[in-house]
């Protein structure tokens, strides 16, 4: 039994001097025209309050390219550019949906340099692929197969600040549902260790921006000594860029690694709904917060689940699981992050990780049970000191 999915299958390719220029003219004109459309945008909604549809942007498109001015973007291909205006519409619908902040203007700098190709606009042949406006081929590295008989619906070019080519293919893939299990597991996210299981297991936290952050520093010294616009500058800026791509790429494998050791043992996994934009704030733990990368491990799970038919519960995030005795149930005042260990009045020794996995493991249990969300006891009748007192301890 399967699931038929949409997958993406991510690439490195190497252009050639020739399409590398045309890609990243591409870029360019992708990026133009987002901003043209969402500058005509906001001019309609603050000046006539009128909303500009997505068609009305596509006619605005034809237009600009008729002018002296933009002629350039006839010599990219159309259907990136088209692309981009739908983006542009998902955009508006998420943020009139309260889903996402307002639509902001890419920087050529800062926004992620990309172009979509539709199915019109790229050839895909006995394992070679060919965009519109390209004479040959990518040389892309296949560091794994496509599945049988299957050809991507869209493909996506990219290009990351190390300068680094990316290709991914949009895929129906089925996916062969994993084997049923009644083993349930809590998961309690933390920073000593990178996650406790309500099984008394302990994963290490690999830290893996520490490891590399002496070699981070010297790069981004280098780079505050090299004059602004010069060619030494942009050379300085890629090394630490690429010292960045590699403590990403072994965070994100390790991360995929332990997700999927998890859906694959479980059944049932319990986790806490952090408010990690919240907890970044702290400029004390902001710089471990992320490299925890804890929103990155809940959205791999979350799909992981989904694709091979496991339970994902998400607890309240202010579930007092650190303070809560998992054995006679009694809530302790206070828990700073310092304390680790503490013990209960009833008797019981808590490891203060392991003491939260199992708490969470509980209360997940009890909404699978009853259907309805978990809140903490409230034990004081002012709502603003109540929040302060559910702040997450660790």
């Amino acid at each position: 039994m399967g699931r038929v999915v949409k997958r993406a299958y991510k690439f490195r390719f190497y252009p050639t001097p020739e399409q590398a220029g045309l890609l990243n003219r591409t870029f360019g004109c992708v990026r133009k025209v987002y901003n043209l459309a969402l500058a005509a945008r906001i001019e309609a909604w603050q000046q006539r309050q009128e909303r500009v549809s997505y068609s009305d942007t596509s006619a605005m498109l034809t237009a600009w390219k008729k002018t002296e001015e933009l002629a350039f973007l006839n010599e990219v291909s159309s259907v990136p550019l088209q692309q981009t205006l739908r983006h542009l519409q998902a955009g508006f619908v998420a943020f009139w949906d309260k889903r996402a902040h307002y639509p902001r203007f890419k920087s050529k700098r800062r926004s992620r340099a990309s172009a979509e190709f539709t199915s019109r606009a790229f050839r895909y042949r006995d394992g070679r692929l060919t965009l519109a406006k390209l004479a040959e081929p990518l040389d892309i590295v296949w560091s794994r197969p496509l599945p049988d008989g299957v050809s991507p619906s869209t493909v996506t070019v990219s290009r990351d600040s190390a300068g680094r080519w990316f290709v991914s293919l949009l895929c129906e893939d089925t996916i062969t549902l994993a084997p049923a299990t009644t083993v349930a597991v809590g998961v309690d996210a933390g920073l000593d260790s990178l996650l406790t299981l309500s099984t008394g297991e302990k994963i290490p936290n690999p830290r893996h921006e520490r490891a590399d952050r002496a070699h981070l520093a010297k790069a981004q010294r280098a780079l505050a000594r090299k004059e602004k616009g010069s060619a030494n500058r942009a050379k300085a800026r890629v090394k630490v860029a690429r010292i960045y791509a590699r403590i990403a790429d072994r965070r994100r494998d390790h991360l995929h690694k332990l997700t999927t050791r998890l859906v694959r043992d479980n059944q049932t996994l319990v986790i806490e709904d952090l408010a990690v934009r919240n907890m970044v704030k702290n400029h004390s733990l902001a710089r471990a917060i992320s490299d925890a990368a804890w929103r990155q491990f809940r959205d791999l799970l979350t799909y992981k689940c989904a694709w091979y038919g496991r339970d994902l519960v998400v607890i309240d995030r202010w579930y007092p699981s650190s303070k809560t005795c998992s054995a006679c149930g009694v809530v302790a005042e206070t828990m700073p992050l310092s304390v680790r260990t503490w013990t209960c009045r009833c008797g019981t020794t808590h490891d203060r990780d392991v003491n939260a996995a199992r708490n969470i493991l509980a209360a997940g249990l009890a909404v699978t049970a009853c259907g309805a969300g978990v809140r903490p006891q409230r034990d004081t009748p002012e709502r603003g000191s109540r929040r302060r007192s559910r702040k997450p301890s660790g």
